[in-house]
């Protein structure tokens, strides 16, 4: 039978910036005497490789623009974090009360462009929130080293985020940045089992682990941002999660 498990790794301390994210991880596997296969896939939040990375911004230091203003009026968000997401943003595609949505400097279309303040600690005299990694192939592909050259085994690295869908309610992780695996498997041109040829069938198999390993990884006060999935097979060529940015002009639903 095919199997595949997600296992949540506990007791990982609040990361700060500058703080070996590899090394934090090895000793929270160490303590709990976990050790990856080889193939596994450790599937890591966004939001701890940010914080390690110094993506933070305080939002004090931010002085707004016209077009922030107009915005944040548009909106009713504040027109310092409308400021941050603009800063992240190649355009904005809707702007109605509540909700902003953009296409991110990488190319992903998401609401204010992944600046989040949810589990962001700030000081008493500070208002911080929280930008996406600056490259998150390259940190995935970084991080995807670094640990197998602690642990001695071949592994994939996904960094995940949650991201809302076009016609569908609620929130599920998605790949932001992986390494390792393919992120985008090609079946078209395999038969099904009736013998019809796929014409369009291309599996997001990174998103698919991400979404996998939210189910323990939580969305809230849990404090579990790094999940270990194992059983997953592949035989297709690594892609980065680059691959599964639809381009900009087949991009039907904006």
């Amino acid at each position: 039978m095919k199997t595949v498990t997600f296992t949540a790794l506990p007791s990982l301390p609040e990361i700060r910036a500058g703080q070996d994210l590899v090394r934090t991880i090895v000793e929270a596997a160490a303590r709990v005497e976990l050790r990856p296969c080889a193939l596994d896939v450790l599937v890591i939040a966004q939001k701890v490789v940010s914080k390690a990375e110094g993506r933070t911004v305080d939002l004090r230091q931010v002085k707004p623009s016209a077009a922030a203003v107009e915005l944040a009026g548009k909106t009713g968000k504040d027109a310092r974090l409308v400021e941050v997401i603009l800063s992240e943003s190649q355009e904005i595609l809707r702007a109605v009360p509540n909700v902003l949505i953009v296409r991110h400097r990488l190319g992903y279309v998401m609401a204010n462009a992944g600046v989040d303040r949810s589990n962001v600690p700030s000081a008493a005299n500070e208002e911080n929130v929280l930008l996406l990694p600056t490259d998150p192939d390259a940190s995935a592909a970084r991080l995807r080293q670094e640990l197998m050259q602690q642990w001695q085994t071949p592994l994939a690295v996904i960094i995940s985020d949650s991201f809302g869908r076009a016609w569908r309610n609620g929130v599920v992780n998605i790949a932001l940045g992986a390494a390792g695996l393919p992120s985008l498997v090609d079946r078209r041109g395999e038969r099904d089992r009736d013998g019809r040829m796929l014409g369009v069938t291309e599996v997001a198999l990174a998103d698919a682990i991400a979404a996998g390993a939210a189910l323990v990884m939580g969305e809230a006060d849990e404090g579990t941002p790094v999940v270990i999935a194992r059983g997953v097979q592949w035989s297709a060529p690594a892609t980065n999660a680059a691959a599964l940015l639809r381009p900009k002009e087949k991009d039907l639903f904006q």
